[in-house]
Formats: structure tokens, sequence, C-alpha cells
């Protein structure tokens, strides 16, 4: 057996010390053997009914509340994280604050989309600029809706903060994918390193001039909103020229990728969400990306729900519960009804089989949002439940339940430590968040 090098390991010399990148040598041969690690998020907007979120009892003594349940199979690979917060979401409105801030745990400046910035990177994206270029595509951003556009003369903030919840930059948000059959075609090309992004001259350099012409006739905002959508424009083309890449030479598609394997026409917004989640697990099982975030919808989504038994209305509209009862038993459904849609991936996850694990086995998969209650807006103690055991790093099958208010950021520290990106901080960070992950 090939002895691994640590992934303490520092290079040092004239005094100075420098931590080693991961590296596939830093990993045993059975860890080589049983898949890379995966790592994604899915967001949830509006909040919870909090009464019904959180399990009773904590550590490994613990039962699934009824948002949870529809999670009991795979109990044993979750860890559930109560009382931590973005403390930098405080103040300003009900929602942008905290869901542009959620993986970036910082505070977003407020404007109506001429200077946005959430000053930071998201964490996803953190990892993906480390790791991403061992896979064809970097990081994978899917949604159910578009970018919503316009202000929100409510609270004085642009939309696109509640359109986006991966950033590459302060004020960079990536463009999402919002058609399964198109994320199909991305993990299709994936799979024939070589064959994009040859044939033609990149869509942007060829409109570039006429571009360039048309923006010099626009105001200040429109302006702004071409360069985002070049930008975006940009994004794409780049990831998936990415295929091409001469450093994924060696790279080969764990699974092969097959027209069979293409998804079906979406009926509804249900089919919709299912078909997203297929897509995210045939890209882990492929090892097409390692990264991936999904958004059930934009915040402030007032997504009609009337399909789901026991539901008739929006689902924005019923998260401003009022304490009405039942409102409130219409919300904690919603919230069940996107922990089944998260249980349905984890369970494809757990049936790809890898050597003696399997694919759920080796990611962390977190569902969660920026708000615990929508009622109130309230940012203290989002929900959160994280699934997966990170490659044998997650310490999981706990309620981990902290002092009130402990930073958000202490979770990201300690997922991209098992991601093979460790971090000393990120963001108001103090350390790893306790219990994650093994001694």
């Amino acid at each position: 057996m090939t002895q691994p090098i640590s992934r303490r390991t520092l290079l040092r010399g004239a005094g100075a010390s420098l931590a080693l990148p991961w590296l596939e040598a830093m990993a045993s041969d059975a860890a080589r053997a049983r898949g890379p690690v995966r790592m994604a998020a899915f967001y949830m907007p509006n909040g919870v009914n909090a009464d019904m979120w959180t399990p009773e009892g904590e550590g490994r003594k613990f039962e699934l509340s009824p948002t949870l349940m529809p999670l009991a199979s795979i109990k044993d690979k979750l860890t559930i994280l109560t009382n931590l917060w973005n403390a930098a979401s405080v103040g300003g409105d009900g929602h942008y604050v905290k869901i542009s801030g959620w993986l970036t745990s910082t505070t977003i400046t407020k404007t109506l989309g001429v200077d946005i910035s959430v000053n930071g990177v998201s964490m996803d994206q953190l990892a993906a600029r480390k790791m991403g270029r061992q896979t064809p595509i970097s990081s994978l951003e899917l949604a159910t809706s578009p970018v919503s556009t316009g202000v929100d003369r409510n609270v004085g903030y642009t939309r696109v903060y509640g359109s986006h919840i991966s950033w590459s930059g302060p004020a960079m948000p990536l463009a999402k994918e919002i058609d399964p059959a198109l994320v199909f075609e991305r993990l299709m090309r994936a799979g024939r390193p070589g064959s994009s992004g040859k044939a033609e001259k990149p869509l942007l350099d060829r409109v570039l001039s006429d571009a360039r012409e048309l923006r010099s006739g626009l105001g200040a905002a429109d302006r702004l909103r071409m360069d985002e959508y070049l930008s975006a424009v940009r994004s794409v083309e780049e990831r998936i020229e990415r295929a091409s890449d001469k450093g994924l030479a060696n790279w080969k598609a764990r699974v092969p990728v097959t027209e069979a394997m293409k998804p079906t026409e979406h009926k509804d917004y249900g089919d919709l969400v299912r078909l997203m989640m297929d897509m995210i697990a045939l890209a882990f099982q492929t090892d097409s990306t390692r990264i991936a975030t999904f958004m059930y919808g934009n915040e402030v989504s007032n997504q009609n729900f009337s399909f789901v038994d026991g539901v008739t209305g929006g689902f924005h509209e019923i998260s401003h519960h009022q304490k009405e009862a039942d409102k409130l038993r219409q919300y904690q459904i919603i919230n069940r009804w996107h922990v089944e849609q998260f249980a349905y991936l984890c369970n494809k996850l757990t049936a790809m089989k890898e050597g003696e694990s399997n694919v759920l086995d080796n990611s962390m998969m977190l569902l969660g949002g920026g708000i615990r209650d929508g009622n109130s807006h309230n940012p203290h103690n989002v929900p959160l439940v994280m699934a997966g055991l990170g490659g044998g790093r997650i310490d999981a099958g706990q309620h981990l339940v902290y002092e009130k208010d402990s930073p958000l950021a202490n979770l990201y520290v300690s997922m991209l430590d098992a991601f093979g990106t460790p971090v000393e901080r990120f963001a108001d960070s103090t350390g790893s968040a306790r219990g994650v992950l093994k001694a």
C-alpha cells in the first residue's frame, strides 16, 4: 500500500513555510479507489416553519423533525446544524441581504443595480478556483428560474441579488442553467475532451465589436446590464471550452454519458426540480464536475405550490404566515416538499456505487437557506442539513447544537477542508465548526 503524504505537510526554507495544495498523493490507496469528493449547496428561498424543522435531542441521540423525516433512510449520513448564522446579513432588507450572502458570509452593497457587489467570493467558487481544473466543468450552477430584473422598490435593492448564490467575484454572479436539456448537452460535451471549442471562434469574440457599439449608446444602468450579460456569456463559454483543455487530456468520465440518459421534457415545476436533481447526480457520477449549486427558486419566489396536496397558493405569500395556523401548515408542507426532492437526490447518489463506497458517501450535500422564518425575516439560526460523509472526513449521524449566533462561515471552513481545499479563515469564521470533521 502506498503511504499517503500528510495534508499538513509544509514546504520549508529560508525561515518560511508554505502549505501544500491538495494532492492525490495525500489520499490513501483506498481513498483513491472510492472516488473523488464532491460538494453541493441547495438553496431554499423564503425560510421555513421553524417549529417543524429542528430535531428533538442532540448529538447522536436525536429524532428527525416532521420536515426532515423524508431523510430517515440516510439518518446516519446526516449532519444537522443548529444556531449558525451569517452575522453580516443583519439589517438591510428582508430577503436580498440573506440570499446573496449565504455562501459568502458577507454584507452586500445596497444598490439599485449600478454598483452591485457582495464584497466577497462564495465558498463554492473558492473551492472551484483550487480544484476546478481537475474536471471538464469547474462548477455547475443550476436553478429553476431566470435572473429577476428591475428593482424591488419596497426595499431599494436590485432583484439580481435575489437570483444568485454563487459568486466568482464581488460583482460577478455566475450564470445559472435553468434548462435540464442544456445541462445534459454540457455533460455530453464534457465526456468528449478535445471536441469542444475548436469548430468556430467563440460567440462573444464574433459579436464583441457590435456589442461595444451598442453599449456606447446606452445609459449607465443599461451599460451595467450589458456588461453583466456579456460577462455571463463569457463565463458559460469558458466553462464549455474547458472540455478542450489540454490539461484534461488524461481525464476520463467515471461513467459514460449516453443519449439514453437525456432528460425528458418537464411538464411543470415539480418535474423541473426532479430533472435538475438527476443532472446533478449524473454530473457527480461521471466526475464531469465536483462542485454544484442549485436554487429551488429566486428569493421572494411566489412559486405556486397548489400542485402539492394540502397547499393552495404562492410560496412567498404563504411564508408571510402572520402565525395563522393554516398558513403555517401549508408552509411546512412546502418545506417538506423541498426536503423530499433533496432526499430523492441523496438516495440516487447512494445507489451509485464506487468500489465499496458510493457517491453520497463521497459527497457533502448542503441544504439550507438564508433566513429562518419567512414572516419575521429572521437571519438567526438558519435552517441547515448536510448529507454525505465527504469521503470519510465528515463525522455524520449527528445533530450539532452550537452556541447562539455561531458563524455559518465555520461550517464552510470545515467543508472546504474536507473537500481538499483548506483555508485558514473564511469571512468571519473563528475556526472549524465543532464536531463536523472527524478527529
